[in-house]
């Protein structure tokens, strides 16, 4: 048998987890023609077909999940070995590879990386912004980002920062036209500016005052995908927008946006890393924990 390169067993691992060509390219940072030649080198060094193509997917054929129930520990048990030569070394080495939610790259997760790559030049972080909740072991990370109430029990978490609020704003303009609610149901009137997550249901509006709790369904003509078009549909005097405070602050300072319903703000947990507790976790890795756990939050 001709002699197989490692990263090509890796090669095969990816576009099988990430379910194509295309996308395990984007994962590892190569062209999509670079993908298909290892797979082929491979195939053929093998003399045996481990991928069904089609125009529209990929999926391992009998062989290839065989080969892939018995190569993912095998390169798992090689890549602590060679994680364990970082002992070795001063400064720590290699990639973390975190999944997490938008706002908390955003605001939190990406001030933190730049600051730790400072610190560690020879790390990379690889942060894949991804609303959806991800199984982040068999995605390939070695951590996530969510809610604390989100997390599964066989998961570590360390949280990132303070607890977090959502305010309701609107711009000027759009409240010289529309009286300010004084309540969370006299938003029924107004143009609320919708958000959808990733899996298609609409996100409720929650407030709390003297423990009176209220939920509502936002109504407006204006459905979006992502708190960045939030705030711009809000600044363009749109209508009512629900955002997270760190990314209205700066605008409510300034006057270009007006908050309404302060006094019905209701406090969410933070956001917490989370990651495998039955899972070797590497020196760079280990490393980012530790600068977390030492974080002066404000």
């Amino acid at each position: 048998m001709p002699s197989l390169r490692l990263d090509s067993l890796e090669i095969f691992q990816d576009v099988v987890r990430h379910g194509g060509f295309r996308a395990a390219a984007v994962s590892r940072g190569v062209s999509s023609s670079a993908i298909s030649q290892s797979i082929n080198a491979l195939e053929e060094a093998l003399g045996i077909r481990l991928l069904h193509r089609t125009t529209r997917s990929v999926a391992p054929t009998e062989a290839g999940e065989r080969l892939l129930e018995l190569l993912t520990p095998a390169l798992h048990d090689i890549r602590v070995a060679l994680d364990h030569l970082n002992q070795f070394r001063e400064n720590p080495s290699g990639t973390v590879r975190i999944n997490a939610p938008g706002p908390a790259v955003d605001h939190v997760l990406l001030p933190l990386a730049l600051a730790f790559m400072q610190m560690h030049p020879d790390v990379n972080i690889d942060i894949v912004s991804d609303a959806a909740i991800v199984d982040i072991v068999e995605q390939g990370f070695d951590a996530g980002v969510r809610f604390g109430n989100q997390l599964a029990q066989d998961m570590i978490a360390v949280p990132l920062g303070p607890s977090l609020q959502y305010a309701i704003v609107a711009s000027p303009d759009y409240l010289r036209r529309h009286p300010a609610p004084a309540s969370p149901g006299e938003l029924d009137r107004h143009e609320c500016i919708r958000r959808r997550f990733p899996g298609g249901t609409i996100v409720t509006w929650k407030f709390a005052k003297d423990g009176d709790d209220h939920e509502i369904m936002p109504k407006g003509r204006l459905t979006l995908s992502s708190a960045h078009q939030e705030r711009q549909a809000a600044l363009a005097g749109a209508g009512i927008a629900h955002l997270l405070q760190d990314y209205v602050q700066e605008h409510v300072q300034h006057g270009r946006l007006v908050e309404v319903l302060a006094d019905w703000k209701q406090k969410l947990p933070s956001w917490y890393l989370y990651y495998p507790s039955r899972r070797h976790t590497g020196a760079a890795m280990r490393a980012f924990l530790d600068y977390i756990r030492d974080y002066q939050w404000p």
